[in-house]
């Protein structure tokens, strides 16, 4: 705790000025994460470094998304004080994730999607809806949606989290595509657009809605 030391005169009844030392505790800085873009770090106040998973990205107030976390991610998603994480593969979570989990009190929900390529593609659009009612959930955040690479299965989630906010569908693309590059899939797209949101239909207040309307 640093002091701050301040002097002021003090008049008395026969104009002798006297001095009052006022002693005042000045709290420290708060600790800042500063993002290194060349080594794709993000460094605390203190020095220490951070290194986020594959594809992190932040979504909206309380919402993330990347790809598979492993050891090296831990501390950097420890700072992000996790309540929940979506996980959208089938295989099982690996022990030092749920030990992770376990030690931060951090809930897991899985809702295996497989891994696939065009042109035959199932996306099983019961697990996209059961992932998103989890992600708009508000006692859930902060929350943390992933999947290998951060890019097709977590794409369709974010991406029809967009369509709930109301984005226009060339920003939805935008975004999955910016992830997705040259691997961006035309089925996903397609299952983006045809993803009826009209059954969700009580949205928390305190859901935030990105300024990306159709004009």
């Amino acid at each position: 705790m640093m002091t701050k030391l301040e002097h002021q005169e003090e008049e008395n009844g026969g104009g002798n000025g006297g001095l009052c030392r006022i002693i005042e505790e000045v709290p420290p800085p708060p600790q800042q994460l500063k993002l290194s873009f060349l080594c794709q770090r993000y460094e605390e106040g203190g020095g220490e470094l951070f290194t986020p998973p594959l594809n992190f990205a932040m979504v909206d107030n309380g919402i993330f998304r990347s790809g598979f976390p492993d050891s090296a991610n831990f501390s950097f998603l420890r700072t992000l004080n996790l309540r929940s994480i979506i996980y959208l593969c089938p295989e099982a979570y690996p022990d030092a994730n749920v030990e992770f989990l376990r030690s931060n009190g951090i809930q897991l929900f899985q809702f295996g999607i497989e891994g696939y390529k065009e042109p035959f593609v199932n996306i099983p659009e019961d697990k996209i809806r059961e992932a998103l009612k989890v992600t708009i959930d508000v006692k859930n955040h902060p929350l943390l949606i992933h999947c290998k690479r951060g890019k097709h299965r977590t794409g369709c989630v974010v991406g029809c989290l967009r369509k709930l906010q109301r984005w226009c569908l060339t920003s939805v693309f935008d975004e999955y595509q910016r992830f997705a590059a040259a691997k961006a899939r035309v089925s996903d797209q397609r299952f983006m657009e045809l993803f009826d949101v009209s059954s969700f239909k009580n949205l928390p207040n305190s859901f935030s809605f990105s300024k990306r309307y159709n004009q």
